[in-house]
């Protein structure tokens, strides 16, 4: 299979793509411009709103709003009034580094993940932020938390901390919100490119989104095996989410960064959005509850 571009967004880092149900459309944010996006099919080009601050991640919250991370800090951003609210930060001493990937699980809880913009290995952590507000660190030693997944049946939860070239399956206890133990599942070749965002379908496979590996790959994380690839003109693929009315398209981000100006005139449409309609189905994501 091959995504076609949507839109020529031309963002510096686009992630956190996330499919609203109730507005019908599509968002994702550029991590380095600090952009919010907003796509449906039914109007000709996105919304956008502004944010003086590098913006990570984004999810559903309660009515208009939607739940932000903003540099250390997580916000509750209202689409029409355009009201922002700070909800908790984490790491304040930390001043490099910032959130990352995030995504909630099906009790509403924020999992999410930080960074050392310098890269500095071992300086990120996954926390979770629960409907009071809490902030519990669930793991450490980090250096680029990503793709966070559950199955199913809520028994496991799949993380990525990308330079480990590895996909780990967490033991998940869904009431108590706690990880168990843990194992690697998939081990990427650096030849394929290092796994950053993922999702994961309605069969139990992942589909991750390959930096420097031109494409979405579809791996089984109960044999370790490579099922597919979505070829993308892009070769920095950073995440992907099922989405549509039938949660069968799958909506891909790529992005610019640490690419040359002759990279960018080989691989135009670094940065851009890209779907494709695909075999499989995904899920509707967890509503966040903070």
């Amino acid at each position: 299979m091959i995504a076609h571009s949507i839109f020529p967004a031309q963002c510096i880092l686009a992630e956190s793509p996330y499919w609203h149900v109730r507005k019908k459309s599509y968002f994702w944010v550029d991590i380095e411009k600090g952009t919010l996006y907003q796509y449906s099919k039914d109007t000709p080009k996105p919304k956008t709103w502004q944010f003086e601050h590098r913006l990570s991640l984004v999810v559903e919250g309660e009515d208009d709003k939607v739940i932000l991370g903003l540099d250390r800090k997580i916000a509750r951003f209202d689409l029409v009034t355009h009201s922002l609210e700070w909800i908790v930060e984490v790491e304040s001493d930390l001043m490099l580094n910032r959130f990352n990937d995030g995504k909630c699980d099906a009790k509403g809880r924020l999992w999410a993940g930080t960074l050392s913009t310098a890269f500095t290995a071992g300086s990120g952590s996954l926390y979770q932020i629960n409907s009071n507000q809490n902030v519990e660190k669930k793991l450490s030693d980090l250096t680029i938390s990503n793709g966070i997944s559950w199955t199913a049946d809520q028994k496991t939860m799949y993380f990525i901390d990308s330079p480990t070239q590895e996909i780990r399956a967490f033991e998940f206890d869904l009431e108590q919100g706690v990880l168990g133990q843990n194992r690697v599942v998939i081990q990427v070749p650096k030849s394929l490119g290092t796994p950053d965002g993922m999702t994961i379908d309605q069969d139990g496979n992942l589909w991750v989104g390959h930096y420097g590996g031109f494409g979405v790959y579809c791996w089984d994380p109960r044999t370790g095996k490579l099922l597919d690839k979505i070829e993308v003109p892009a070769p920095h693929v950073t995440s992907c989410t099922f989405g549509g009315e039938l949660l069968d398209e799958l909506l891909i981000t790529t992005a610019q960064e640490n690419m040359s100006i002759e990279d960018l005139r080989k691989y135009p449409a670094s940065g851009d959005i890209f779907l494709v309609k695909t075999n499989a189905k995904g899920f509707a994501p967890n509503r966040c509850k903070i």
